[in-house]
């Protein structure tokens, strides 16, 4: 495993959300305890945190979240792992790292979604991120998949990508090349004057777009969504297929 990077050294993985798509699943198991290719997603994410060189993680949990917090107490290894509880309000996506700053701390951080999940290219696309990092220029650096070669994805997509890498969002009724694959490094800066309680990340996104300060990272690989059990399903299929290519 490589060494903690002195630029990202901590990763917060968002795990509480309700998972309403994945129902019947979810009725009795968190998201991000749903296995998939034999893995839950939370431990697939937490690998990726370890391969990348993160020695830290922050995990939230909002829905059956003593199982969650179970399954982080029996876990070896890396990454060192700490829970951000938010039973009692779920503050979404903004407001739950927003929660966990104190933790996090003053330097840029990784955020991953529990459900990214994607088929690796030759390198750790999470290493790659971290090495693309430039705090000079970014505020925020998104890994972003091709939105047409994503299995089960089937929007608009988010974003266009200019030569440079900055980010815009699509124009209305247009199609963009590429979707946000759930995991980026953001400056902590970015949440000065954020509001309390819930509130969305693309509150931020839009807040470096609007600096030119947001930009992407094409992932190396293939994205895979997994956001209800028949793309479960199909996800392990994709993931068993690639496993028997030469």
């Amino acid at each position: 495993m490589s060494e903690p990077s002195p630029a990202v050294s901590r990763a917060f993985v968002l795990a509480a959300g309700l998972g309403k798509r994945m129902r019947p699943v979810t009725a009795t198991v968190p998201k991000p305890l749903v296995e998939v290719a034999g893995k839950t997603l939370l431990d697939h994410a937490l690998d990726r945190i370890a391969e990348a060189g993160i020695g830290t993680a922050v995990v939230n949990v909002h829905y059956l979240a003593d199982l969650i917090e179970g399954h982080l107490a029996r876990r070896t290894g890396a990454p060192d792992t700490r829970v951000s509880d938010e039973r009692a309000a779920l503050l979404e996506t903004g407001g739950g790292i927003r929660k966990a700053l104190p933790v996090l701390g003053a330097a840029p951080f990784v955020v991953l979604n529990s459900d990214s999940f994607w088929l690796e290219g030759p390198t750790s696309n999470l290493r790659r991120l971290v090495d693309a990092w430039d705090g000079a220029r970014m505020d925020g650096l998104l890994l972003v998949a091709p939105t047409a070669t994503s299995l089960g994805y089937e929007g608009a997509g988010d974003f266009v990508m200019d030569p440079d890498g900055r980010l815009e969002r699509r124009g209305e009724r247009e199609v963009a090349p590429f979707i946000y694959a759930g995991v980026a490094i953001l400056d902590p800066a970015l949440f000065t004057g954020t509001p309390e309680g819930a509130f969305s990340l693309n509150l931020l996104f839009d807040r470096a777009i609007a600096t030119g300060r947001l930009f992407g990272m094409r992932l190396d690989g293939q994205w895979l969504h997994v956001g209800t059990p028949e793309a479960i399903r199909a996800a392990e299929e994709r993931v068993k297929a690639s496993a028997r290519t030469p």
